[in-house]
């Protein structure tokens, strides 16, 4: 299937809660890998199936130390974990020091994600800086993802950190692949700020596409880190991110292969009609209430939050 790789510039906030949201809705079999090379925090973020702790000794570490003695992707598996409402996850590294250890080994762990053939991997890179090792992973994905904010300077960053990953991807062979930009913003603003970071992007040719807007959507947000209740699928967050998962799972090839691994029993496909949603993402007054789809399960309980310090190229 396809590896999906989200990042942003330096600055620019959203990486984390885009790749969840991303990953919460996708039309298809999905894992959500953390690769951010300085540290990420779904270990201690959100719980397991069982209500705990994810394993901190289970995910990218173990996933790389295999890949030093040669993985097939489809042992990618064995070192996934199933978050509280059925979204597989592989949890990263939780600090800088041990994304360092990795710079050798994100190549071959980009290609492993890239090679699984049961699900797409929606991979969390963090913050990119300049060309280094962690290019390597970008350089197996199908799409590259750029979060950013409609304001001025973080687009001219969004600007040249495109024109610096198509750089480096030409580098590693990968030529002409541009990156998809999600431009979070003001839900009520959508079509001025789309227009506006389109416009700065083709001004100068950048190699770029705006593929959609992301509300801005604090409460949304808490609801998908777990620390608030309610009713996380009617949030303006998990709304417009169904249009973005819409938009670059039709540009993914559609190859054959094995089944699918069998989808949780509370976990259900998203019912509502492309024209709903198109509506919703301008504007419109939401469609009627839906039965409820089992994307609250993805929201953990406050009781099992933890106490404070889810085609190959």
């Amino acid at each position: 299937m396809a590896l999906i790789a989200v990042a942003a510039d330096k600055g620019a906030p959203g990486v984390t809660t885009t790749a969840l949201s991303l990953a919460a809705v996708w039309p298809r079999p999905v894992l959500l890998a953390e690769c951010d090379p300085a540290g990420g925090d779904l270990v201690y973020r959100l719980p397991a199936a069982d209500g705990g702790r994810l394993d901190q000794r289970r995910g990218l570490l173990s996933l790389a130390v295999a890949a030093r003695r040669g993985l097939q992707p489809q042992q990618t598996w064995e070192h996934v974990q199933k978050l509280n409402g059925g979204l597989d996850v592989l949890t990263g590294v939780t600090n800088a020091d041990q994304g360092a250890g990795l710079n050798l080994l994100w190549g071959p762990v980009g290609r492993v994600l890239a090679g699984n053939a049961q699900a797409d991997v929606i991979a969390d890179c963090g913050r990119l800086g300049v060309d280094g090792p962690h290019y390597d992973l970008l350089a197996e994905a199908s799409l590259i993802v750029l979060v950013t904010r409609a304001s001025l300077g973080e687009v001219v960053r969004l600007r040249d950190r495109a024109a610096t990953i198509a750089a480096g991807l030409r580098k590693r062979n990968r030529p002409g692949l541009q990156s998809d930009v999600v431009v979070i913003g003001d839900y009520r603003h959508f079509r001025t700020s789309l227009a506006e970071v389109s416009e700065a992007l083709s001004q100068v040719s950048a190699p770029a596409r705006v593929v959609g807007g992301l509300a801005d959507d604090p409460k949304g947000a808490e609801l998908l880190r777990g620390e608030w209740g309610g009713k996380l699928d009617k949030s303006l967050l998990i709304r417009t991110a169904r249009d973005i998962a819409e938009n670059l799972v039709s540009r993914l090839p559609s190859e054959p292969g094995p089944a699918p691994r069998p989808a949780p029993a509370n976990w259900e496909a998203e019912p509502a009609s492309r024209s709903a949603r198109h509506a919703a993402a301008r504007g419109y007054p939401p469609p009627p209430p839906r039965p409820d789809n089992g994307l609250d399960a993805v929201v953990p309980d406050e009781s099992h939050v933890a106490s404070p310090g889810q085609p190959g190229r």
